[in-house]
Parts: C-alpha cells; sequence; structure tokens
C-alpha cells in the first residue's frame, strides 16, 4: 500500500505532474489488478485511470463492461492505494461512479462535443464533491471546450481540470489526433488557473509515439500526463497500439525531464529579458501599422488613376 493522495489537494498548487495511467478499457478483473499491480510500484503514477462504458463508432465491438468494471477497479484501489478514475457520459454514469467510490472523473471528447449532454450532465454534477475534468471535442472548436467548462462552473463543480486529447484534423499524420498546441494555448487564456494534463495516448495512436510527445507537453507547462496502460497491451480489446505496458511506462516516465514552470531565483533576468522581447513587439506592430497605412494609399492611388492591383514591374 502507497502513501495516500488527495486529487482535490492536488489542485491547490498542482506541485507534482499528475500521472493518470490504466488500461483502456476494463476488461477483467486480473487484467485491472495486474495492470494496477504494475502501476502502484511506479513513484510517478498518481492515479489509476480504467474505461468503464466504452461506446465505439460503430457498433457491435467492445463496449465496455459497465458497472462490473467499477467493482475491479475499488478492489484495485483498496489493495494499491491508488486512487481511480473514469470516463463518464450521462448522469447515470456520474451516480455509480459516485456509489462506487470513484475519486474523480472525466467527461469524454464525443460528449463535450454536444452541449445537450454536457447540460444534462452539468446539472447532475452541481457541486460535485470530486474532481471532474474536461477532455477537448474531437473537433478543434475552442468555443465548445470553453463551453463545456462554463456549464460546469455555473453549477458550483468545485475542482475542475481540463485534459488535452488532440484534435481530429485532415492530415493529422503522424498523430492519430493532430496536437494542435495553439488552440491548447488559447483555451489556457481563458482559464489561466485550471490545471491542464495531455493525455499523450489519444494524441500518438501508437506507443512509438508516446515519448517526444510526452516531453512536449512538459515542455509547453502541462500539468500532468494521461497515459493508457494495460499488462498485455497485444490483447487489449480497444486501443492496443497505444497502450503501453507498467514496465514500458516506467521507462517511459524516467527518460522524460520535468522542467519548473516558474522561475525563482532568475525571475528578475527573465522579467528583463521578456520586458525587452515586447519592447521589440510594439516597434514591429507600430511599424506594420505604419507599412499598412502606405499600402492603403497605394490602394486609393491605383483605384482612383485606373490602375490594375498587380504591376509586374514592381513584383
Amino acid at each position: 500500500m502507497r502513501e495516500e493522495f488527495s486529487i482535490s489537494g492536488w489542485f491547490r498548487d498542482c506541485d507534482v505532474p499528475l500521472v493518470v495511467a490504466g488500461p483502456c478499457s476494463a476488461e477483467s478483473r486480473k487484467q485491472v489488478i495486474d495492470t494496477a499491480v504494475g502501476l502502484s510500484s511506479i513513484p510517478e503514477v498518481r492515479v489509476l485511470r480504467g474505461g468503464i462504458w466504452k461506446p465505439r463508432t460503430r457498433p457491435n465491438g467492445f463496449e465496455g463492461v459497465g458497472e462490473q468494471g467499477l467493482l475491479w477497479l475499488r478492489e484495485a484501489k483498496e489493495i494499491t492505494g491508488l486512487p481511480i478514475c473514469v470516463e463518464i457520459a450521462t448522469p447515470e454514469h456520474y451516480e455509480l461512479a459516485l456509489k462506487h467510490n470513484v475519486d474523480m472523473v472525466w467527461v469524454g471528447a464525443r460528449t463535450v462535443a454536444n452541449p445537450f449532454s454536457m447540460q444534462e450532465l452539468a446539472v447532475a454534477m452541481r457541486q460535485s464533491p470530486i474532481p471532474v475534468f474536461v477532455k477537448n471535442p474531437i473537433a478543434p472548436d475552442l468555443k465548445l471546450w470553453i463551453g463545456a467548462v462554463e456549464r460546469l462552473m455555473a453549477l458550483d463543480v468545485c475542482y475542475l481540470g481540463a485534459i488535452h486529447r488532440g484534435f481530429q484534423y485532415p492530415n493529422s499524420q503522424p498523430y492519430r489526433n493532430a496536437p494542435m498546441w495553439n488552440t491548447v494555448v488559447e483555451f489556457r487564456r481563458f482559464f489561466p488557473n485550471m490545471p491542464l494534463i495531455t493525455d499523450i495516448s489519444h494524441i500518438c495512436g501508437c506507443r512509438e509515439l508516446l515519448k517526444n510527445i510526452a516531453q512536449k507537453a512538459i515542455d509547453m507547462a502541462s500539468d500532468g500526463l494521461m497515459i493508457e496502460s494495460h499488462i498485455s497491451p497485444e490483447l487489449a480489446l480497444t486501443d492496443a497500439q497505444q497502450q503501453i505496458t507498467p514496465i514500458d511506462l516506467s521507462l517511459l516516465l524516467s527518460s522524460l525531464s520535468f522542467k519548473a514552470k516558474k522561475s525563482s531565483a532568475d525571475e528578475c533576468c527573465l522579467q528583463e529579458l521578456r520586458n525587452a522581447i515586447d519592447n521589440i513587439d510594439d516597434e514591429i506592430v507600430n511599424l506594420l501599422a505604419q507599412r499598412m497605412e502606405i499600402s492603403r494609399k497605394i490602394g486609393v492611388y491605383k483605384k482612383k488613376n485606373n490602375l490594375t492591383v498587380l504591376q509586374m514591374e514592381r513584383w
């Protein structure tokens, strides 16, 4: 049994990276317990995840074991001491999660994309006693992501976080879902104090890319990582290509360089450099404004003198 970790306590200062790991889907009691025991030996892993309800894009595939899987996760929690978290998509899922002492829930990308579903969930989770994380929607629609968070905020969900899992986008190769870091930066501008972790498994879609994306997420000041881990990935019933064993996860985490998001001793020096950049940026913007005004005058001149827009000798 490891030292107890409180997710709600972590929200106060996010002093350590929140690494959430576990199988894409809870498939059997043995699979869940064996994976959890393997993960519990990794100090960086703070929370055990498991997929309980797994609606697939097309029917007739493995769609999760339902409430039975919550019993397995609960047992894994008792054995290892790891807090547990699951994805929810309906008010009924949320009630079952509370019933089985789940420590954290997240709302998935497909649910976030539907404002009707989000509103139903928000009402059900009013003043939720457990943390709620919101994944970005499948499409790169920043307003949908922000709106989902605002619905929960409006109903006093106390502990709110976000999960970046990438976006479906044409030509996202080599990734399963394009990271689109600029969209994440814009999201964080709206919620600068909200913890945000990165689901590197869903961004990559294959285990070979995990390390580079994990380091990139850390460099982009992510507050943690969500990683799918399975005791036997080759036998996984969902997303086998992107899951890794607990042993490989340990090696991955040990290879990463975790960095401070705030400077301390050299803060004054850093601020001076930032001020210098700000001054240069101001000059660039002013010069561009002057150039734009001259371009406008050229346009007026060409129109007045009946000249073509394109002047080949100038080009």
